[in-house]
This record gives structure tokens, sequence and C-alpha cells, in this order.
């Protein structure tokens, strides 16, 4: 049978109190009272879990990770991110889902109630962020990674949406596509807006207008993607690449012009966002906007661990790390 901390403190003859200060070296015990609760340890065989020393000392060593959903294409790789660089640090990692809505919420809640960890990384969820508001202020801090362009009031990690799009526009007039069509995401996101706000930036530069007709909303997934392309086919709508804000709907508009029989890259260039792993594997390989995935959750992680450490300072202005253009044959260079 497992030693508690109650079975040390019967045997000494003390509080259990006294026994976490022993443990915890505080120097409100005196040097006899010690000896004999290091030799209650010793002769009950006692190991201290770590948590239960983090949290006498007022620390759990703990992050929490707050994320959407597991099943988003990227989400793997951020999760290493974090991770790792909290592994490197001694910290142990409880991940929440969001899966559950307001279930999830209150049993995220009661671990803040019962200070289980010492911050929180939020891989933000789609609905706002107001249930996080209040922890700042019960003195537990909050990195948001991924804001998707709303830059809330937190300290964030964020990409370059707006110069990620513009570069895969770039791309496309310069390899001689002028009628491209865009495949967008959900509306409500800000990276959907940004992206939508680079590409056709870039057009208007070079005059070229994007009809209505050549942007369809698509959800982020494969299906999606087959089923924007479709229709546009079947309409007749005329375009000589595709720019999917997003790798998983790049997938399916491929799939779509193969069961057309448009050849990709001859007659449609297409390119995606993201440059999640499956992205080098398609047929044939999707050039794609890379996302720093990995790189953001490393980098809200160092934040946050700074922070607590003292060596750092929170600030409400986003850390943007950049994306890069990443060509293959979809749309070669």
């Amino acid at each position: 049978m497992r030693v508690t901390i109650t079975d040390v403190a019967r045997h000494a003859s003390v509080s259990k109190t006294t026994v976490s200060r022993v443990l915890n070296g505080k120097g409100e015990v005196d040097a006899l009272t010690a000896d004999r609760v290091r030799a209650v340890i010793a002769e009950l065989g006692y190991v201290p879990s770590a948590r239960a020393v983090g949290l006498a000392r007022g620390s759990s060593r703990t992050l929490a990770l707050l994320v959407p959903s597991l099943t988003w294409p990227w989400v793997g790789e951020m999760l290493q991110g974090v991770a790792d660089t909290a592994e490197a640090a001694g910290f142990g990692l409880l991940l929440f889902t969001c899966n559950r809505g307001e279930e999830s919420m209150a049993q995220f809640t009661s671990q803040v109630s019962a200070r289980a960890f010492d911050g929180v990384l939020v891989i933000e969820p789609e609905n706002p962020l107001g249930a996080m508001s209040a922890l700042p202020r019960q003195g537990l801090p909050l990195v948001v990674i991924d804001d998707r362009g709303r830059r809330p009031a937190f300290p964030s990690v964020a990409t370059t949406n707006v110069a990620g799009a513009r570069a895969a526009a770039h791309h496309l007039l310069a390899t001689g596509r002028r009628a491209p069509l865009v495949v967008t995401g959900p509306p409500h996101f800000g990276c959907v807006r940004d992206r939508l706000l680079g590409f056709g930036q870039v057009l208007r530069e070079h005059g070229i207008e994007q009809p209505e007709h050549r942007v369809r909303q698509g959800d982020f997934t494969a299906g999606g993607g087959q089923e924007a392309i479709a229709r546009a086919l079947a309409e007749g709508v005329a375009f000589d690449s595709v720019f999917a804000h997003n790798d998983l709907s790049a997938t399916g508009v491929l799939r779509a012009l193969r069961a057309a029989g448009r050849r990709v890259p001859e007659d449609v260039a297409v390119v995606g966002f993201d440059d999640i792993p499956v992205a080098a594997f398609t047929e044939p390989p999707l050039t794609t906007v890379r996302q720093p995935v990995r790189e953001m959750g490393e980098t809200a992680t160092r934040l946050l661990l700074g922070h607590l450490a003292g060596t750092a300072r929170l600030t409400t202005e986003p850390v943007v790390l950049p994306t890069e253009l990443v060509a293959r044959p979809s749309a070669p260079a």
C-alpha cells in the first residue's frame, strides 16, 4: 500500500503542514523535529510526488494547453513544438479540448480553480476568448497561439496571413496565371479575411479583377475543396489556377480537377496554405504557403515559461512569425 504524507505525519507526531515544510526546505521547523520527520520518511519509504512538492512550493511545474480539436491537420505539429519546449524546461502538460463545448470549458475551469497548472496556452477555440479573460486577473498567465487575425487583448503568437497570401498571388502571376479561383475557409475566421485581402491586393496591383464567381466559400475540408471546384466547373467558370486557403481544401481541389480531366499544373496550377505533412505527398506534390506551426508552439511556450521564470514580460503586442512559399510541382516556379 502506498505511503502517504498523512502516514508520515502520524508516525512523526506532527502535522501534515510540518512534513510539507520539511520536504520543501522551509526554515520554520526546528532542527530536532525536522530530523525526526526525515527519519520517519526514510523508515516508511515515503516518496512525495513531484506534483505535491511543486504545489507546496507554490508551483505545479505544469502548463495547461487548450485546443479546439485534435483532428485539425496542423495541431499535431504545434503540439509537438509546445511539448518539446515545455519538457526541456522540466514542465509537464495538461491537455484540454473544446470538443464538448460548455462541458469542456466547465472541466477546464474546475482545474483553474484547483490551481492545477501555472499558466495556459490556448490554440484559440472558434468561439470568442471571453471565458479566458478572467485568467490573468486570477494571476494565471495566458498566451494565445494562432489568433486567426483577431488580435486578442492577450499575449499571442500569430503568423503573416496577409503576406503569405500575397506570396501565393505573386507566385501564380509569375508563372503566367491571370485567372485564379480562390477557395476560402469559413468567413468568420480572421485568417480567411486576411488571406483574401492579401491575395486580392496583389491582383489589383497588377490590374487584375477578382470577380465574385471566382471566389468560392469552402470549409477547410477536403470535401469542401472538392465541392467548390466541382460546382465552379459545372457552372462553366473559367480559371487557370486555384488558391486554396488551406492544404486540406487543396487536396479536394486536386481530386476534383483530376475527376474532371484537368491536368495539374498544365491546365490548372494549385497553391495551398499551411504546408501540412501530406502536402509533399499529394499527386502532384502541392505548392503551398508554409505556416511555421511548430515554431509558433515553441515560441508561445518560451514566452510563457520566461514570464513564469521572471525573465520576460508578457505584452499584448503579438509575436508574428513569417510564412514562406514552398514551390512544388502543382504550381512550379
